[in-house]
This record gives C-alpha cells, structure tokens and sequence, in this order.
C-alpha cells in the first residue's frame, strides 16, 4: 500500500504539472481568438500565481484540519473545474474568474503534497516528485499542440486535459482512506541525511536572532526568486518569441517549449541518482552554469535549431536547482529556522513566477518580445552570483567556526 499511495502521489504531481504550461503555449491561438493585447497572458499567469500564493500561505492550517489526503482531493477538483472553464470561457473576464480557483487549487496541493512526502518518505523521492512534475508540465504542451495543429482549438486542448485532471479525482477519492492508514504506520524517519548534509552552520546563539537576520538568508531569497523568475519566464514567453521572433508555427513553438519542460523533467529524474554522489552545492551550480550557457545560446542570432537546443539546455540546468535549494535549507542555516526560512522561500519563490514574467510581458508589449532572451541571461547571471555570494559567505562562516573550535580544544 506505501508504493501505491507513492504512485498516487506521483500522479498527483503530474497533474500539477499539466495546467502549469498551458496558458504559455496556447497564447498566440488565445490571443487572436479574443483580440487581445500580449501582455494579458502576463495578468492572467500574475492572477493564478497570486491565487496560488494565497493558498500557499494559508495550506497548513488548512491541511492540519482536513489532512492531506482530502485537500489534494479538492484541489485536484477545483484545478479540473477551473480548466473546464477554460474551455467554455466566452471573454476575457470570465478567464479572469477561472483563474482563481486554478491558482487556489495549485498552492494546497503543490504545499501539503511537499511536506507528506517530507514526513513520510526518504529525501531522494523529493527530486522525483519535482521530476513527476516535469511529466506533467511536458505533456501538457505537446497535448495542446496536437489539439492545435490538428483542430486548430486550444479550447479542446484544455477539455481534454480537464478530462485527465477528472479522472485524477475519482482515482484519489477512491484512495482516501490510504493517506490516514500512511500516517499511521509510518516509521521512516523524518530524514536520513548523509554525513554532508549534517547542520554545520547553526549557532547555539542563532535562537535569539530573527531569521531574516541570519547571514546568507537574504541571498538566499534573491535565488529563489530569479530562480523562479526564469522558469516561468521561459515557460509563458517561449512560445510567444519562437512565433514571433523565430517565425515558427503556433504548434510547433508549443511542441518546442514541451522540450524546454521535458529538460527539467529529465534532468531531476537524473538527479535524483546523482544526489547519492555529489552535494547539492556543486549541483546547483553546475545547474546555473548549463542554464546561463544555454541563455547565452537563445541569445546569440543563430538558426532557429539553435532555439530549440537552447530550450532544453536551459531545461536541464534548472532541473536540479530548485529541489537542491530546498534540501540546503537546514544545511545552509541550521535546522532551528529552517521551517521558517523554508517558508519565506517558497513565498519569494512564487513572488518570482508571479511578477516577473508579467513585468517581461509589459515590456515586450511597448518595445517588442525579442527581449525575452537578453532577459532570460540576465536572470540566470543574477541568480549565479547570488548563490555564488551565498556560497562563499557559507564558506567563510564554516571556517571560523572550525578556528573557534580549535581555540577552545587547544
């Protein structure tokens, strides 16, 4: 029963997935069908974020009081509905309202899904749930494609993956009763962490002090938030600068972008193996380096082709940053803040996915979108030197604790 409630899991992950990427691909068919300005796709993704910020803050007590098992179920439903009205939205206004269930129904179940599998299952599984993701993130544009090419309709599109979302929530009504059995005979520890991932930077002092005021934390956020700056960026305004910069079909520069997903998706897959060898630190940042090298590629007048590899290098070198920056909180600031720390993270994370790509799409209106690669080397160089700083800020911190240490042995 602990593998198929994992499985349930998995595939609950996927259907976070699967809406997250559609609203980027299927813009340049919206847009025209509804006459409307680019930078609204920008306010549409800005309202789904906020919504999901909103839900995010308010998921633990939420999930203290219903459980996990009956808000993933809920939110799943509220994610299919949403998506449902997706297809039968006759304006602009009436996307407008299904925004809002969309983004509330993300936030719980991205929130509970994170921390039941924190309490009930080994670490490696994390990098996998991100991977299961990915599944969804990359097939959702390559099944709005197909409804494109063939049908010329983005709304089948999103019918048909509102269909998937359904038959998610009859197979986890169905399971409910495995999530309450789960947190009853579990008996895996909260974490098992290797020798390297022992807390090496809490200080016995560190509990009078605010966790906004702990060196590094601020650095830490910056990350986060290009971090998420980049990923949403690229997902929402891809499509829109392979068609209009690159000159490519609506349905393939969607199909393009599933490649973009299908790095990340890949890339955490792969690197959940790779966790057992090397640190989370060199992982991140040969991640930033691949992705600042495939921005470079995008940006760079090159062939169309060279798009599309430039796409899925960025994929791959953001793949493992996001689950190893999490897994470093209690590393990088000790394991006394790191619930809280771990929280302002995932609240600037979502800041990034909410504001930036609408603040790209506001430029790219009055001036044009082939910005988005110039952008796009801007945020990943940002988001490189920050966890650089970060990095060596750590660096030092540990090398006076171990000269403080051998003072007092001595």
């Amino acid at each position: 029963m602990t593998i198929f409630l994992l499985g349930i899991i998995y595939l609950a992950f996927i259907s976070l997935g699967l809406p997250d990427s559609l609203l980027g691909v299927a813009w340049p068919a919206m847009q025209s069908d509804y006459g409307a300005p680019l930078e609204t796709a920008g306010f549409l993704f800005m309202m789904i974020a906020g919504c999901t910020i909103i839900s995010s803050l308010i998921s633990g007590k939420i999930l203290k009081r219903f459980g996990t098992g009956h808000v993933t179920f809920v939110s799943c439903l509220m994610t299919a509905i949403a998506l449902l009205g997706f297809y039968f939205a006759p304006s602009l206004v009436w996307l407008m309202v299904c925004t809002i269930p969309l983004g509330l129904g993300a936030g719980s179940v991205d929130s509970g899904l994170n921390d039941y599998v924190a309490k009930h299952y080994k670490a490696h599984h994390m990098s996998w749930l991100h991977c299961f993701w990915g599944v969804g993130a990359t097939f959702g544009p390559i099944i709005m494609a197909q409804f494109i090419a063939e049908q010329n309709s983005w709304r089948n599109g999103y019918f048909a993956i509102s269909g998937i979302q359904f038959a998610l929530v009859v197979i986890l009504f169905f399971t409910l009763p495995l999530w309450n059995r789960r947190g009853k005979n579990s008996h895996i520890p909260l974490n098992e962490e290797p020798e390297d991932s022992k807390d090496v930077f809490s200080n016995e002092n560190d509990h009078h002090v605010k966790p906004l005021q702990i060196k590094g934390v601020k650095l830490s956020l910056i990350s986060f938030l290009f971090y998420c700056g980049v990923e949403a960026t690229m997902g929402l305004w891809g499509s829109s600068f392979l068609v209009n910069v690159k000159e490519l079909s609506v349905a393939v520069a969607a199909q393009w972008v599933s490649f973009y997903y299908a790095g990340i998706t890949i890339g955490r897959f792969i690197t959940g193996f790779i966790t057992f060898k090397m640190s989370n630190r060199t992982l991140i940042r040969m991640g930033q380096i691949i992705a600042l090298f495939g921005a470079i590629l995008l940006f760079l007048p090159l062939p169309s082709i060279f798009s599309l590899i430039a796409f899925i290098i960025v994929g791959l070198g953001l793949a493992p940053i996001f689950p190893c920056m999490l897994h470093e909180t209690p590393t990088r600031f000790g394991k006394r803040h790191s619930q809280t720390i771990m929280g302002y993270q995932m609240a600037i994370a979502y800041t990034g996915s909410t504001f930036m790509p609408p603040i790209l799409g506001f430029i790219a209106s009055h001036s044009t979108i082939g910005i988005f690669p110039f952008c796009m080397v801007v945020f990943v160089a940002a988001m490189l030197m920050s966890s650089e700083n970060l990095n060596r800020l750590l660096k030092k911190k540990i090398l006076l604790k171990k000269k403080d240490t051998s003072s007092i042995v001595s």
